[in-house]
């Protein structure tokens, strides 16, 4: 299960595609996974429509910048390997235990807790800003996700390396990267801006109004 989700989701340069579209359409026909389609196809139920994604976009124009580069040309051409290649290590390692829970439990409750910020960020939740969309804080996917349920938060500053905004809101994945930013190894880091946020603050209380 956990190879075929990894097939599924295919490489790098397609998922980044996704989630461009997903952020550009989003909750309208045509999000590639919006539960205004249902919480099943929001969730996985749009990963196994082999045709879906390809008869609403075509090709992947969006990732331009990505195609440039070859480190993801690389990954897109040989992700399938990879994917065979650590299976058939576990397996060595460690016989059929391992490859049942290192591979096949562990993805698969990797790409659940990912997927249910698809769905479940765009159904239940809290909406700290109006921002025109379904997106929604969600406190335990927060949880099970090192921060990106804090979805609401992202879809309006969907730039920023931070899922969290309120210094309350626990965020793993935005302390990784400060911890790497401050040994050097991540630069560049994008955060909102104090008027930036007091610009989204004043938007979303017209529309609340």
């Amino acid at each position: 299960m956990g190879v075929l989700l990894g097939y599924i989701c295919r490489d790098p340069i397609v998922w980044v595609s996704i989630h461009r579209y997903h952020h550009q359409y989003v909750d309208s026909e045509k999000d590639p996974h919006s539960p205004i389609f249902g919480f099943w196809f929001s969730h996985m139920g749009w990963l196994f429509d082999s045709g879906y994604i390809l008869e609403k976009y075509q090709e992947h124009k969006n990732v331009d910048d990505l195609k440039k580069q070859a480190f993801y040309r690389f990954i897109k051409m040989t992700y399938t390997l990879h994917l065979f290649v650590f299976t058939a290590l576990v397996y060595v390692f460690g016989g059929f235990t391992y490859l049942v829970w290192v591979v096949g439990v562990s993805t698969t409750l990797l790409y659940q807790c990912t997927f249910l910020v698809n769905s479940v960020c765009h159904i239940w939740g809290n909406q700290a800003w109006n921002n025109g969309d379904l997106s929604k804080n969600n406190w335990w996917v927060a949880l099970v996700t090192f921060g990106e349920g804090w979805h609401n938060n992202h879809h309006v500053f969907e730039y920023s390396a931070r899922y969290r905004v309120e210094w309350w809101q626990i965020d793993v994945g935005w302390y990784t990267i400060r911890f790497l930013e401050v040994v050097g190894l991540a630069t560049n880091v994008k955060l909102p801006t104090e008027a930036h946020k007091l610009k989204k603050s004043v938007a979303s209380l017209n529309k609340f109004k």
